[in-house]
Formats: C-alpha cells, structure tokens, sequence
C-alpha cells in the first residue's frame, strides 16, 4: 500500500506541474522544462524581402572562387517583380518572378483553424510568418553572380489553373552567363511538385555551376499551437546512413545543430503539426546539406548539389521533388524513402506505425474518423481483456478484504512494522497481489500513450467530424461535453475500486478525476473522446467481472 501512496503522490504532484508549466507557457513566461521556441515576430517586409542575403557558397572543391552573395539587385529590377498566382484542385501557390520563389501556398482542402470558409496558409511572407521556398545557382567567378533567388526571373508560362492532370509553370532567368530554367509541375490531387532545373552556359568560358534547393523560415510556432500539449517544429534532415535527424532552430541558433553534413541520398524538410514542406534532390548524387540562421529568427535549410563542368553552347538539367502539404504518409513514402517520418512518433514508433495502418484500415469500413477512434479504442480493449481482467479481479479481492485491512490499521495504529507484517500476512493467506491491479496496467501503458500520439500527429484528423457537436476532432470539445464524461467516467471508476484505508491517499484519488479532466478541455476532442471510450469500456469490464466474483462468493457461501 505504501507503493500504491507514492505512486499516487507522484502521479499527482507530477500533474499540477505540467498544469502550472502550460500555464507559465500559455501567459508567455519561460517553461520550467527549458527555453521555450523564440516567438519574436518577424519585422513584416524587411525579412520578406530578404534584407540580408541568404544566398550560400557554392560546394567545395570548385574550379572557380565562388561568389557567396550575389551583385545587389537595382531598384528598376525590383521594380519587376511581380506575383504569379497558379491553381490547382488542392493547391494555390503564389510565385515571386524575384528569384521565382514559392511565397504563398495555401491547402484549399484544409480549412484554417476557427476559419472554415478559408483555407490553410502554409508559406507565405507577411507579418508573423516568413516561410518560402527557394532554389539557385551559384558558384561563378569573382565579380559575378550565376541566377539565384535574388535575380529577375520572368514567367514564359501562360496555363495558371489546372485544366487537365498537369499544370506546368515556368521561369526564365540569366546573369554570369548561365541562363537558367525552373519548371514547376503540378499534378491533380497532389501535393507533390516536380522541380526542373535546365542550366545552359550562354557565354564563352566553361562554367562549373551549383544548384541549391533551399526551405526558409521564421523560428515562430504556426499561429494554431496549442499551449497544452507539445509539438515539434523545426527542421528535419534524413538519410539511409544517419535516418531522420529533427533539428530544432534553438539549436541552429546556438550552432549545436547536429546532422549528416555530406550524403548522396535523403531529403530536407520544415515540419510542424499536420504539414511539411520538403526538397527532395536527386538521389545517388553527392550534396551537401546546410542548416543555419542567416539573420535574427530566420532560419535556412539547403541541400547544394555540383551539376559538374557545363561548355559553352552545353546545357544539363537537374529533376528534384517538393513537397507542400499535409503529412500524408501514404503519399510520403511512395515519394521519398522517410519521408513519412515526419509524421515523428519518437521511441514509441514501433508501435504507433501499426496502430495508425490499423486506424487507415478501420476508417476505409467506417468512413468517420470519430468512429474509427471508437472501434480502435474497443479493439485495444479486446486485445487487453486477459491483463485488464487481471487487474480487475485483483482489484476486487482487495475491496473485499478493505474492512479487514481497516480493523488492521485500527489495531496498530503508528506502528508501521507491524501493520506492514500483518498485511503482508493477510495477502498471502487471501493469495492477493498488493501489485496484481497494478502490473497489467502498466504493460498497456506503451500502446495507449502510441495511440496518443497517433491522434495527436495525425492530420486525418483535422478537420475531421464525428456527431452533432464535434465538428473538427483536432480541436478542443466546443462545449467541453467530452471532458465532462471524462471525469464522470473517472469517478465512476474510483468508486468501483477499493477506497484506499489512508484518508490522503483517498482525498488524492478524488482529486485525481478533476486534474485529469480539467487537462483534458483543452486537448483536441480526438483524443478526449479515445479517454471516454476507454473509460466507460474500463467500468463495463469492472462492473462485470466484480459481479462475477461476488456471485462465486455468494454461491460458495451458500454450500
């Protein structure tokens, strides 16, 4: 009992601290846990238009000097720069002739957060979010500057909306005597684009030019973070030899970035909740990836890739993926080895990558992601009746003996020894286990805090109705009815349980519900409503199985 009255302090002590942790994050104070992401907002236009040159050295050995930064652009080629607005079926990008960067993207077929007449806003470059994607040339001799994404580029492409199953758009751009290419594709229902790159050596000497294919962003959280619970954004580097590698802009920040430098293989990547943003280079070829903070709370990742020597009149072409979109992981990995690791399940992968194909699974019978939590959660239940039952009827033997343990206590009063020896006794005899109700829950802890993650990570989610009132599952309950059921379900449960011979450790178990549920108002109705099921599955299987035991009793007392 003394293990059960630790267990139980720590469990509580532990909840009001992460309840006072949230709090200090929620009113903007620094976390108990450590330093909490910068949240500085981006000045609105001076970072938009890139004020400091974010433009990298070409890799090295190269047969010429690289320029780092290139020529500063005049104001009459400013003056050119103009939006280009194309549109698919789930997609509306927005290109900058400067440089033909991807600017804005919005996700027609995910509604904002509170805002479902509008869509999702993924990159874009204004107050509080600075987030594009950019590619270049670099590596040309001192005193020159090969196209990048700070030169005048011009659109030689006239579709703007997909009409059949591709849409092509295209860009031109020249300086140092390389004349440059981008051809972005887009395909119905996808959010992968394919990327062409044509390099062609419009002067008289040989050129030996480097392509870079780079993600910029701010170190600010996506505006629709919760307070409550955790989730990582930042970037993220993957390759076979080193697999996936999460680097968080702190770290960048303070240069204790830690990921594969030089690879030939993998892919880079922005991750946050639901969405990712991913440059996926040609594989088999050597590249070098680069990480850094190119000016207060702007934060780079680049893959640079040597195309090799290009003669004059000769041209070469690089093919190259982006990814814009949900973390669909289907999609992902058909697109890219890893790529669906974004979807980032930590040590608990293992078992969460099942759990979400058997969730796929189930929602392609059900078809509402509500009632695939339903089933799942039964499921589960099914598959942990042997352990549950387990700890119920261990459980119960011991609310049978409760009175006797009482008149224990009375009898020894203080005296901590003998009370032990005599409980101790007591047990053998009844043959319980003071653990048995315990144990078995602890070897379902890993599966349930799987599924945890699995609803939280899952952008099926968002979005996603079940009935009547729960109209998006990835946000809290409207009327808080879900944490309501929750803590009822909890008191329900406690009272079922032998009441605990300590009075602290009984006001503790009472209290218990309260931390739990208030928690739970704020956490996505997904995965609130995964608590209720277990719970009111948990008090089924109880009731049942103490009933069970009480009629065995009652007939053996009866003989």
């Amino acid at each position: 009992m003394d293990i059960r009255r630790t267990v139980l302090w720590m469990i509580f002590s532990f909840s009001l601290l992460l309840l006072w942790n949230n709090w200090q994050i929620h009113n903007g104070k620094p976390s108990l846990f450590g330093p909490t992401p910068a949240a500085t907002t981006s000045e609105p236009q001076a970072a938009a238009n890139n004020a400091t040159p974010s433009v990298p050295n070409a890799p090295v050995p190269a047969t010429a000097t690289p320029s780092a930064v290139p020529g500063a652009a005049a104001p009459a080629a400013a003056a050119r720069s103009e939006e280009v607005v194309v549109t698919t079926d789930v997609l509306r990008l927005t290109f900058d002739t400067m440089g033909a960067q991807l600017v804005r993207a919005e996700l027609l077929k995910y509604p904002a957060t509170g805002q479902p007449d509008k869509p999702t806003v993924l990159l874009d470059r204004a107050a509080g979010l600075n987030y594009v994607v950019q590619t270049g040339v670099v590596g040309a001799p001192n005193g020159q500057s090969f196209p990048t994404h700070q030169t005048p580029f011009r659109v030689v492409s006239s579709d703007r909306q997909l009409s059949g199953d591709n849409l092509v758009v295209a860009f031109e751009g020249e300086s140092g005597g390389v004349k440059v290419t981008k051809t972005f594709t887009l395909h119905r229902g996808r959010y992968d684009i394919d990327v062409r790159h044509d390099l062609a050596n419009v002067g008289a000497a040989p050129v030996s030019p480097a392509l870079y294919l780079q993600l910029e962003r701010d170190g600010n959280d996506p505006a629709d973070t919760s307070s409550f619970y955790h989730t990582f954004t930042g970037f993220a580097v993957y390759s076979e030899q080193d697999k996936f590698q999460k680097i968080t802009f702190s770290d960048i920040e303070k240069k204790k970035a830690s990921y594969i430098k030089q690879s030939d293989n993998g892919w880079i990547a922005v991750v946050q909740h639901y969405f990712a943003t991913a440059w996926v280079p040609p594989q088999g070829k050597q590249r070098t990836n680069e990480l850094l903070e190119v000016q207060k709370n702007l934060y780079a990742a680049r893959s640079i890739e040597a195309v090799g020597e290009i003669a004059p009149g000769a041209a070469t072409r690089v093919d190259s993926h982006l990814w814009v979109g949900p973390q669909d992981q289907k999609a992902m990995a058909a697109l890219a080895p890893g790529l669906e690791l974004v979807v980032d399940y930590g040590w608990l992968t293992i078992i969460a990558k099942p759990l979400f194909k058997l969730m796929t699974w189930l929602h392609s019978i059900l078809g509402n992601w509500g009632w695939t939590i339903v089933a799942l959660t039964v499921l589960i239940k099914a598959v942990f009746y042997p352990l549950a039952a387990a700890s119920y009827r261990s459980m119960a033997r011991m609310k049978q003996v409760a009175p006797r343990l009482q008149a224990l206590k009375e009898k020894y009063g203080d005296d901590k020894q003998k009370l032990n020896a005599a409980m101790m006794e007591m047990y053998r005899t009844e043959k319980i286990n003071p653990l048995g109700g315990c144990l078995p829950m602890v070897v379902q802890i890993p599966v349930f805090i799987s599924l945890y993650w699995v609803l939280l990570a899952s952008v099926e989610m968002r979005g996603a109705p079940w009935i009547l009132w729960v109209h998006d599952l990835s946000i809290r309950d409207p009327f808080f009815i879900l944490p309501a059921i929750m803590m009822a379900t909890m008191f329900l449960q406690i009272k079922l349980n032998p009441t605990p011979p300590d009075p602290v450790q009984a006001k503790v178990m009472m209290i218990m519900p309260l931390v739990f549920g208030g928690m739970m108002f704020f956490f996505p109705a997904g995965l609130v409503l995964y608590w209720c099921v277990n719970n009111i599955l948990s008090i089924a299987q109880q009731w049942s199985i103490t009933r069970a035991m009480q009629r065995k009793a009652e007939a053996a007392a009866n003989r």
